[in-house]
């Protein structure tokens, strides 16, 4: 359970992480109607279009979603309080997490979909192959006519509207949308100890001062022990810190990112790559980054944290690796400027494919209404934590403040809060905002939110929307990406050990452009450029 406390943690950091979606095929243009279904009219005439319940006549709809294993979904409170609610019944075909996606895969191909996927995890090129087929029916008419909270998103967040249609014009999903998301990934963070023992006040600004932190951390014995056993920088295989290093050399991201003036970039051909390259093989060189990077796990690094021997590491929160309790004494880390600003990468807080309605629903309409529910701000906070009442309460309804409630029994609230709802460990269709975490965070969730708002905040952008792909360049962007991204890794790696000598970059660029590097720019330009295009 506790590892499955850390997924939920780190869940839309890590799963709405930065992904180059991308769709196969073209569809119509035309609206599919659901298949046997009955007339718009008829279907209609049974949804409310304002209030509860949502229908006049109780319907039943079939749905696949993800199961984490803790409870059966029937058996949820969330689920039985909108059946209450709504006067929709659900009939669940669920499946595990781990086997879904196959799961998923084979009901496409067999034919005999359910009416609605919740969770279902779905890609852009199902959307786009299965929209264009039909299967799956576009979403946009309902959503002005039936979905007024998801409405008003989409026309306040105009970017989140273009990053969820397709190709062809179409919706055929909904998304987790976090308009309250901050970091892309972990951040870094110091240890504070270290810095109280060698009297530092500030975190470093400067790559200069990040590098004279990490000597003295080194030489000093900031742990007290009189060995010289501490490690200024840690990681597992550069893959938790380089977006974060190299926002120093104003890179946004690790792969591929469009900067302010829409210019798309291949990061590991970038002069400002091999700056960071530089400068890792400088700390590489003395001692300064850990010699166990490319080869230890991330319960090794942690091992170190809890020992009190690293100065300067990324994790979700900074306790993850030195352990104890959440505090507010280890600073994170600000991007430090180098010869240029340093940038940041801002989470686009936007997972994509979470709900889809197929051509087997006879009442699409009030599916539309049962979804649009959980984009309001209430209907939020009950798929969150369940009903009110059970494990929160509201405290002023009017400004959303809430606060917990003893957890019946006793035990473990977020094990407990997985009994309730669906929105644990996978990615449900929801808004996510200040409001709706409102009284739920603590002293130190103020923090975060303050050392983000301050540090990182100030200096990010989205590195890169979510866009489609057609299906000859999705073939031809993956086959490019997938020998080229292995060779990058593999060159980074040797690059920062010494093992290949920096004065080889331009052998290494010739060898990029080879592999289709130039390429790849060229694919993902012209895909940006059709998403700041549209509408």
């Amino acid at each position: 359970m506790q590892k499955l406390k850390k997924t939920w943690a780190m869940l839309l950091s890590m799963t709405m992480i930065f992904t180059l979606l991308a769709g196969c095929g073209s569809g119509s243009s035309d609206t599919p109607a659901a298949e046997g279904n009955k007339s718009g009219e008829e279907t209609a005439s049974n949804v409310n279009k304002e209030g509860f319940p949502i229908v006049k006549e109780p319907i039943t709809l079939t749905m696949m979603g993800q199961d984490a294993g803790i409870q059966n979904w029937k058996d949820m409170e969330f689920f039985k309080k909108m059946e209450e609610m709504t006067g929709v019944k659900l009939e669940f075909r669920n499946a595990p997490i781990d086997s879904f996606d196959t799961k998923r895969n084979l009901v496409f191909a067999s034919g005999d979909y359910p009416d609605v996927f919740f969770s279902g995890q779905l890609q852009a090129s199902d959307e786009v192959n299965y929209g264009g087929q039909g299967v799956l029916l576009p979403l946009e008419d309902l959503i002005e006519n039936y979905a007024p909270n998801l409405k008003k998103i989409l026309d306040d967040n105009p970017d989140i509207r273009k990053s969820i249609t397709t190709p062809d014009g179409h919706i055929y999903s909904l998304p987790n949308i976090d308009l309250d998301a901050g970091w892309y990934r972990g951040p870094m963070w110091y240890n504070g100890k270290f810095l109280k023992a060698l009297g530092m006040d500030k975190v470093p600004s400067t790559t200069d001062e990040l590098y004279t932190y990490l000597k003295r951390v080194k030489e000093e014995d900031p742990n007290g022990n009189g060995k010289q056993d501490e490690i200024p920088l840690t990681s597992v295989k550069l893959d938790d810190l380089r977006m974060w290093l190299l926002g120093s050399w104003g890179i946004y991201n690790e792969v591929i990112y469009a900067d302010k003036e829409n210019k798309v970039h291949y990061t590991p051909m970038e002069p400002g790559y091999k700056e960071y390259l530089t400068f890792l093989n400088k700390l590489w060189s003395e001692g300064l980054l850990d010699k166990e990077t490319f080869s230890q796990t991330d319960e090794q690094k942690k091992a170190k944290g809890k020992n009190n021997q690293v100065g300067l590491f990324a994790d979700y929160h900074a306790y993850f690796t030195l352990g104890g309790e959440p505090n507010m004494t280890d600073p994170m880390y600000a991007p430090v400027n180098s010869n240029v600003p340093a940038v940041a990468a801002k989470h686009p807080g936007l997972a994509k494919g979470a709900f889809a309605i197929t051509n087997k629903n006879q009442n699409p309409e009030a599916t539309i209404r049962w979804v649009d529910y959980l984009y309001s701000e209430e209907g939020a906070e009950l798929l969150s934590n369940g009903p009110e009442g059970i494990l929160w309460k509201y405290v002023n309804k009017d400004d959303h403040t809430k606060e917990w409630l003893p957890v019946p029994g006793g035990g473990d609230r977020e094990e407990y809060r997985a009994t309730l709802t669906p929105d644990y460990a996978t990615v449900v269709p929801k808004l996510s905002n200040d409001n709706v975490k409102r009284g739920f965070e603590g002293e130190f969730e103020a923090w975060l939110k303050k050392e983000t708002a301050e540090k990182i905040a100030p200096i990010s952008k989205v590195p890169f929307p979510s866009v489609y792909l057609s299906q000859e360049d999705q073939q031809e962007a993956s086959s490019l990406r997938s020998d080229l991204d292995t060779y990058v890794k593999q060159m980074e790696a040797k690059f920062v050990t010494g093992q290949e000598p920096l004065s080889n970059w331009d052998k290494y660029i010739e060898t990029c452009k080879k592999m289709g590097g130039e390429r790849i720019v060229e694919i993902y330009q012209a895909a940006y450029d059709q998403w700041n295009s549209s509408k």
